[in-house]
């Protein structure tokens, strides 16, 4: 599909929900950034499975579980080719990229000791800032922080004074999510491998408006989840080179993971099982390929350039509203606009505009960090997608100037 047919009310009714109405008004989702909508094309898949093939998978030799089995593998498959990945084994399935952060995190509890240092972004979601500091409690390790600046953007040159032989880990997301900032990762990615530090990407923000090739990024681990890129929740997915993956310990024990078990000793079986211990989501593998498959029929090409435009278009409409500050101005952005008005809480906000049945994120997005930087409590959040449309730009507007004229 080439930007000149770009259809976005065409592609508005694949969205069900996007019909629906709240408080007796049309819904004007702008929520995107915390999960986005499904397609029908998503639900059919996950209903498919559940009417017609939903068994257990790679245990059976009945035809029901084969067949489960041949469309989770295909699944996988799926997100190997549209992420650049080289093995297919080198995508785990998981629970989503909270699942996925902490299953690297467990398995580093083997390589680090006193001394050691790891590096975090000032700008990461809490999942990308526990895990580490637990990690780093129980190795000894040192966790430092990258820091930012005013505009959003991480300070560079203070990464790089950063980095040491000491440094093993350095964990970044691909795009804030509570500021839209597109972060240098190529280039954090290429420093932090001068000094022989392993690189983690939060993707979670990012999947959804880029289309990464993780293989050309040469990065060790990168991890996502499938219910912000159109598919549904609870699955998500960990890349990891193979040489890493191996060297890891698993992170769970059970059924799948295993190779031979005695009361004496057990065996693991080899990728990606080993790391993907019990009874997987397996509507929701199958359908996250799905949503993959949609978002490739309509173009990540498309949907940038759609999207920047609403940000755009969003930004500047915005401004004009007195007493309103934008939260995060780096020229480098996906469509996520975290605004405050001046003397009223965001929280009151969110519950005005809701009202009028736009819907917003309200409070800290998980990245307090971010908020203690800029001394406030937290930010009124209005997350993009290509399916949103100029005219609910225009709705998001008005209603909060209608909040500003309570509210004052």
């Amino acid at each position: 599909m080439s930007c000149v047919s770009f259809d976005v009310q065409k592609i508005r009714e694949d969205f069900p929900i996007l019909k629906r109405k709240v408080n007796g008004h049309s819904l004007v989702y702008l929520d995107n950034a915390a999960t986005s909508q499904k397609p029908q094309a998503v639900i059919d898949c996950m209903v498919d499975y559940y009417s017609n093939y939903n068994a257990n998978i790679h245990r059976g030799v009945h035809t029901l579980s084969q067949e489960a089995t041949d469309a989770y593998e295909v699944a996988r498959k799926k997100i190997q080719n549209h992420f650049g990945i080289t093995h297919p084994e080198e995508v785990i399935f998981t629970s989503g990229t909270t699942h996925a952060i902490n299953l690297v995190a467990n398995g580093f509890s083997s390589f680090l000791k006193k001394g050691d240092e790891v590096l975090v972004s000032a700008m990461e979601h809490h999942s990308n800032i526990v895990p580490w500091q637990m990690l780093c409690e129980r190795t000894g390790a040192t966790l430092k922080v990258i820091p930012m600046n005013e505009t959003g953007e991480l300070v560079m040159e203070d990464f790089e004074k950063l980095l040491s032989e000491s440094t093993k880990l350095v964990f970044v997301n691909h795009v804030s999510n509570a500021l839209g900032t597109i972060n240098p990762i190529e280039e954090i990615i290429i420093k932090a491998h001068k000094v022989g530090a392993a690189v983690l990407i939060d993707g979670a923000q990012s999947c959804a408006h880029i289309k990464p090739n993780l293989n050309a990024l040469d990065v060790d681990f990168y991890v996502t989840s499938a219910h912000k890129m159109c598919g549904p929740t609870g699955v998500g997915m960990l890349y990891g080179k193979k040489e890493w993956l191996e060297k890891l310990p698993p992170y769970q024990g059970g059924g799948e993971m295993i190779k031979e078990v005695t009361f004496e000793k057990t065996t693991y079986a080899g990728l990606p099982h080993k790391f993907e211990a019990g009874t997987p989501n397996i509507a929701g593998g199958i359908a996250f390929g799905a949503a993959i498959d949609y978002l490739n029929e309509i173009g990540f090409k498309e949907i940038t350039a759609y999207e920047d435009g609403l940000l755009s278009y969003a930004t500047l409409e915005l401004l004009k509203i007195e007493g309103l500050k934008i939260y995060g101005t780096s020229k480098n952005k996906t469509s996520v606009i975290s605004f405050n008005l001046d003397g009223i809480h965001p929280y009151d906000v969110g519950t005005i505009v809701d009202k009028l049945g736009i819907a917003v994120r309200t409070g800290h997005h998980c990245a307090q960090p971010i908020m203690d930087y800029y001394k406030i409590p937290g930010t009124v959040r209005a997350s993009f997608s290509f399916y949103n449309t100029k005219e609910e730009v225009d709705k998001l507007v008005e209603a909060v100037k209608r909040a500003k004229m309570m509210l004052s």
